[in-house]
């Protein structure tokens, strides 16, 4: 069951969900910068961190899972937001550049048919970031957060997901050290030094890159056996045929007669 989208927003009005989105949101800003004129496609629960993309990106559209629910964003302004059932995003095929994947898979029915969505609408040689709950960091078990809830995973069973939805696997990095408590907020930023230096498995959120790739399949000629009908009737040759039509002649040219 999917966490309810009031009890998402809250956490990340509190001081421990902010310091996740800038520690996440930092990870996604350095890997793909501001997404100047590309198309923006953020699915689950992505809109903390689609502030810094939306300024430059031509088009930024966040989708929400029906289970979840949906909110209005961003505030103050026209609504991005948009209410889609996961195994069938209301997208053309190929329609985005770029599209970060948060709170979505970890909580989904069928997390491979969900990220076989997001291959279908992302364009050829586009780029995608799936954030995850990481199987091995302290943030897996606080039930108190959003990571706490579903299915966490490794960097390797995330790799082999994404490999079996055709997306293929570019880079990853790990994110949030802190531990989940609200009064370590405020040390955020010295454990997320120390820990990608000293004790990187311990992460609380895996973040993986992966690129929608197309082949041109190009067809190897063969022989192909045909198989020859043989006439029933079979022609006869000039001669004889004037020889069957008059036996008068063929006699008339042997020798003796």
């Amino acid at each position: 069951m999917r966490r309810d989208i009031l009890e998402l927003r809250a956490f990340y009005a509190s001081d421990l969900g902010r310091a996740a989105r800038v520690m996440i949101g930092r990870k996604v800003t350095e890997a793909w910068g501001d997404a100047r004129g590309l198309d923006v496609l953020g699915l689950g629960y992505a809109t903390p961190f689609l502030g810094p993309l939306r300024e430059r990106a031509r088009r930024t559209v966040a989708a929400m899972p029906a289970q979840q629910g949906v909110e209005i964003w961003p505030g103050g302004a026209g609504n991005l937001t948009t209410l889609v059932n996961e195994d069938a995003l209301p997208f053309r095929n190929a329609l985005f550049d770029r599209i970060l994947v948060v709170h979505a898979i970890e909580e989904s029915d069928d997390a491979a048919v969900l990220l076989r969505e997001v291959w279908r609408v992302l364009a050829p040689s586009g780029r995608v970031i799936v954030a995850v709950a990481a199987r091995d960091g302290l943030w897996a078990n606080a039930e108190s957060t959003p990571l706490g809830h579903g299915r966490p995973y490794t960097r390797r069973q995330l790799a082999a997901l994404m490999r079996e939805a055709e997306l293929e696997p570019s880079g990853y990095t790990r994110a949030l050290y802190v531990p989940p408590a609200p009064w370590m907020a405020g040390w955020a930023e010295p454990f997320e030094q120390a820990g990608s230096r000293l004790w990187r498995r311990f992460a609380g959120v895996v973040l993986m890159e992966a690129v929608k790739q197309t082949y041109a399949i190009k067809a190897r000629p063969q022989r192909a056996r045909t198989r020859l009908a043989r006439p029933v009737l079979a022609p006869v040759p000039a001669a004889r045929e004037a020889v069957r039509r008059n036996p008068s002649a063929d006699e008339a040219v042997r020798p003796g007669a």
